[in-house]
């Protein structure tokens, strides 16, 4: 097996064009909202359980909710990202998006009771987007130094090399939310997905004070470069608003489509 390490660098109306960009944040947004966690004993300020609901929302009409989530599973964390659309966009193009990430411990946190992220443990994928299906699964040996990919529905089963450390889609997520974010210096993160190890760039560009409907912020706006199935495919420019602490929230999301952009935005949660 080689292990390759690979750089990330009409509709015919517009109603069909809203409905084809709801459904790429939607995709976006449920396999993850957006990249975050790391393996070693770092300390970390988010809560554990946190929940966080964004409204996603083009030119300012609602189009479908998202929901990111990590809670104590017992033995494990577990990490769940769900997007839906509106009834409205069911109609022509229902969306029910469902990502999860299970994660091992590591102890507690030195200094709380709050359990130590690991390494991840298994990774699955259930899209339903209109009449387009995906399940699949990422099963980590990391003793082993591979990933077992699996695809329920397309029937294929194959074992892939990967380095130590490495995260999924999602669990990346929560990496960026324990590292030390400097405007003008990107960090990077190695992720497997989509039957290849990529190695992330993430831009830090700019500090900025945003509004959304949980309140106001100050954020540190971050636009990591990556072509993934299921988190940031990249066909257009993603810019993530991350409050400017400790806890490194995701606020608000934003990528660009051919009339205008879409918005995820902060609505509630527990945090």
């Amino acid at each position: 097996m080689e292990l390759t390490f690979l750089p990330y660098k009409n509709c015919c109306s517009t109603a069909l064009l809203l409905y084809c960009s709801i459904k790429k944040l939607l995709l976006r947004c449920s396999t993850a909202l957006l990249l975050y966690l790391c393996l070693a004993a770092q300390t970390y300020a988010f809560n554990i359980p946190e929940k966080l609901i964004y409204d996603l929302t083009w030119t300012g009409i609602k189009a479908g909710e998202a929901v990111l989530e990590i809670k104590d599973g017992g033995d494990y964390l577990t990490i769940l990202s769900t997007a839906r659309s509106a009834k409205w966009v069911s109609v022509f193009y229902k969306v029910d998006d469902r990502v999860e990430s299970r994660v091992s411990k590591k102890g507690t946190t030195q200094g709380t009771d709050k359990p130590s992220l690991g390494h991840s443990i298994n990774y699955r994928l259930k899209i339903r987007e209109g009449r387009h299906r995906k399940d699949k699964e990422v099963i980590f040996e990391l003793n082993n130094s591979r990933a077992i990919y699996i695809d329920y529905l397309g029937k294929e089963r194959r074992e892939f090399e990967i380095p130590f450390p490495i995260f999924d889609p999602l669990s990346s997520f929560y990496y960026l939310r324990r590292l030390n974010l400097e405007v003008g210096r990107s960090v990077y993160v190695t992720i497997f997905d989509s039957k290849k190890v990529w190695d992330v760039e993430v831009q830090v560009l700019r500090k900025e004070r945003v509004e959304v409907p949980a309140g106001e912020f100050d954020t540190i706006v971050i636009k990591p470069l990556m072509k993934s199935e299921g988190i940031f495919y990249r066909k257009g420019e993603i810019f993530i608003w991350l409050t400017d602490d400790e806890k490194k929230i995701p606020v608000k999301l934003q990528t660009k489509v051919k009339i205008g952009s879409i918005y995820a935005n902060l609505s509630g949660g527990q945090f």
